[in-house]
Formats: C-alpha cells, structure tokens, sequence
C-alpha cells in the first residue's frame, strides 16, 4: 500500500518479535478476548484458538511478509472461518468474532510502535488484521444464513404433520398458509406415510388454514391428486361455511373430491368406506 512500504528488514524484525514473545502474547491476547465475551466461551476454548491462528499468522508472515493475505495466508483464513462458524453456532455476535481478531492489535500495539519504522511495521500489519477481521464477519454471515434456512425447514417440517388416526387412515391437520414450498413438504410427507402405514385413506384438514383462494386451492388439489397416485382415497375436512362462500364465489372446481365440513365427519365416512370394501372383499372370497 502507498505510504505503508516496509522493508524486509523490519518484516523480519516483526517476525522475530513474535517468535520471541509467542507465549506472553497468546496469554495477552486470550485475556483481551476473553473480557470481551464475559465468561461465555471457556479460556481453554479460547487458549486453543488464538494459539493456532497465532502460530498460522506467524508462519503466513515469515513466509509472504507484510504483503496483501495472498496464498501464504490460506490456514489463517482458514482458521478464522472455523472459529467464525463455531461464534455463530455458539451465538456471538459478528462484532464479537471480529473482536477476536482486532483485539491482537491492541496487544502488539504498545509493543510494535517504537520510532518510525515500528510504527509503519505497526500499521502495515493492523491493516491486515483489518482485513482479516473482515472474513471473520463474511463468514459469520455465511453460516448465519444456513442456520436460519435450516430453522426454517425444520420449523417447515413441524408445521406440516401427518399423523395416523386409525388403521387405513392418515391425517395431514394443516394450520396458516398453504404457499407452494410447505405444499411440497406436505407431499412428500403425506406419500411417505402413506407407503409406511399402508394406508387407503387421507384426510387434508384445512380448519386451520385462514383463507382459501385459487392459489389454495391449486395446491391442495396436487396433493389430493398426488395421494391418489398412490392409491388411497383423499378427502378435504374443514370446509368452515365461509371458506365454502368464498369457495364458491371464486368459482373454484373441486371436482369429485369429496369434502367435509369436519375432520370428524371425514374420519367417520373414510371409516364407512374401509368396512364397506373390507366386506366386499370378504364377501368376493366367498
């Protein structure tokens, strides 16, 4: 960087300083960090860390310098998207994993700044603790981002059961929006226990749901049509006396899809049907 040349000399000397003062620096640097996260991570946790990104910073700079974190800087980085992985996991703050990082600035500072070359030595190798400060935050973001798309799948999985109700007969109880994503969770689900439970019937409960509009309605339909792909015989309960006006004032077509104003009554007729075939069935072998 302009204005920020350090000759090798220096870099050397910067290199030297650190192999000599390893142990009183880490200890420096685990408690700088450490008062920052208040307890919350253990010291050994902590020890274990900053002692291998300590060492892997020192081998970077005895191998490239102070130049730009190229390809001698791969273990640092990544090193610190391990520990900003493990920060998000554990619930710290993106301010506080790069703090992990910053705080070693704070520790060499007093000891780096002596005269004028110490001091560009200082702020040439800040700058890059600055940098990577930063990969800590992008990471951290990163993983972030998987964790809350993995809640939401899960939280996707527990809004969408299906539960047996009695031999032959599965039930999917569906509760808030019906949007194309939770109808192909609510599919898959629904065939899969279909195929484990040996099931004839299913029942699609929609007391739950707060409206039903053509969208609504088209996905219910798939996976009406997807059941009965299956071979069992599907039934929409719920059917609330507005959601019937709407239904009707929408135009919307359920075909032959037998409905029922309740999940009682669905069960009762799906019953119905199971001992009406089980006696033709009985009396075919006759």
């Amino acid at each position: 960087m302009a204005g920020l040349v350090v000759n090798e000399d220096n870099a050397q000397k910067l290199v030297d300083t650190l192999a000599a003062r390893h142990d009183d620096f880490i200890a420096r640097w685990v408690r700088t960090v450490g008062e920052s996260l208040q307890g919350r991570l253990s010291t050994a946790e902590m020890q274990r860390e900053l002692a291998d990104l300590y060492g892997a910073i020192c081998e970077a700079l005895k191998v490239g310098g102070l130049d730009d974190p190229g390809e001698h800087f791969g273990e640092v980085r990544s090193l610190l998207i391990e520990l900003s992985r493990n920060r998000a996991r554990q619930g710290f703050t993106p301010s506080e994993t790069a703090r992990s990082v910053l705080a070693l600035k704070e520790v060499l500072e007093p000891e780096l700044v002596n005269g004028e070359d110490g001091a560009r030595v200082y702020l040439r190798l800040a700058r890059l603790l600055d940098d990577l400060a930063l990969l800590t935050t992008e990471a951290y973001v990163r993983t972030r981002e998987e964790i809350i798309a993995s809640q939401a799948e899960q939280l996707l999985e527990l809004s969408t059961p299906v539960v047996k109700l009695w031999d032959g007969v599965v039930g999917v109880p569906l509760v808030g929006t019906l949007d194309s994503a939770r109808t192909q969770v609510v599919m898959e689900k629904l065939l899969q226990t279909l195929v484990d439970s040996d099931s004839t019937h299913a029942i699609i409960d929609i007391t739950g749901v707060p409206t039903v509009d053509t969208q609504v309605a088209q996905h219910l339909l798939k996976t009406v049509v997807a059941a009965r792909m299956m071979g069992a015989q599907a039934t929409i309960s719920g059917i609330r006396p507005q959601i019937a006006q709407t239904i009707v004032a929408l135009g919307i077509e359920f075909g032959d899809i037998p409905t029922n104003a309740s999940l009682s009554d669905a069960l009762r007729q799906a019953l119905k049907e199971i001992a009406q075939d089980a006696e033709e069935n009985a009396g075919a072998l006759l």
